[in-house]
């Protein structure tokens, strides 16, 4: 199937880059969320363009670079940007990547993402782990299924690893760092949303919205890979005085304002893996 050929032609050039080492866990780090990938050690950095079938990361604060190396003294791979519906790729693409970590070894994923806060009781800059998602995008796993990786029909139930949740809690709670916990809403963008589209977000469950990360989540799971997912709230979704707007620029800068708390709970949380 040429999918699977496509996915193998990355793996193997990604292998030969990284030495045939075997990555304990991939990262997918979010608008503003690259400078996670700068605290990785004895880095290697391996731009998209360089890569066999890989798209390019348009959206601004995506980097577009794949970096491997160390991060709390475990072999991470690390993605310094993903790729997005809205820029006009297909879900083969969007994905591709995390079927690619599968391939190379991946044993966890950690997601992250800038995201809206429809929660009234979300902040700018709150840490928001992820308990459950909502998928309003199209599901990648539409079309032939691909069996080397999973089951036609794979479960949902518990898409974020309860384990995970709970390690990275208690790391939390030992370093006094605040945590939010719920639901993300997914949609294709790019346009921010309404305000009766917010409102009618937070009635169907959502906590935070925003245009990414569940593809990959439903991927992963579909390879039974474990994962953690995490939001930096970055404006506030339901807070909409006479000069509210939603500005790219704005989510940029409070994702950078939040990355250092997410980076030392992430960090500490592959170490004591």
């Amino acid at each position: 199937m040429e999918i699977i050929k496509r996915i193998h032609e990355a793996s193997d050039y990604i292998k030969s880059r990284i030495g045939g080492k075997t990555p304990f866990a991939g990262i997918i780090l979010g608008s503003g969320l690259g400078e996670l990938a700068e605290k990785i050690e004895e880095r290697i950095v391996i731009p998209y363009s360089e890569i066999p079938n890989f798209a390019q990361s348009t959206a601004i604060g995506h980097k577009g670079n794949l970096i491997f190396g160390k991060l709390g003294g475990k072999d991470v791979v690390a993605m310094q940007g993903r790729f997005h519906y809205y820029e006009g790729y297909g879900m083969e693409q969007v994905t591709m990547p995390v079927r690619v970590m599968k391939v190379l070894g991946i044993k966890y994923l950690f997601v992250s993402n800038a995201a809206g806060g429809v929660n009234f009781d979300y902040k700018v800059g709150d840490l928001m782990v992820i308990r459950d998602h909502i998928n309003l995008m199209p599901n990648p796993l539409i079309g032939k299924n691909l069996e080397e990786f999973g089951p036609r029909f794979p479960d949902m139930t518990r898409p974020y690893d309860l384990k995970l949740i709970a390690l990275f809690e208690k790391i939390a709670a030992e370093k006094q760092i605040p945590l939010k916990k719920g639901v993300y809403l997914a949609g294709t963008g790019p346009t921010y949303e309404t305000p009766a589209e917010y409102s009618f977000f937070r009635g169907i469950g959502a906590d935070a919205v925003g245009m990414s990360t569940v593809p990959e989540v439903i991927v992963a799971r579909h390879s039974d890979i474990p994962v953690f997912g995490i939001s930096v709230i970055t404006n506030e979704a339901h807070n909409f005085a006479d000069d509210f707007v939603n500005d790219g620029n704005d989510v940029i800068i409070a994702a950078n304002k939040a990355a250092d708390r997410m980076t030392l709970l992430i960090t500490e949380m592959i170490s004591k893996l």
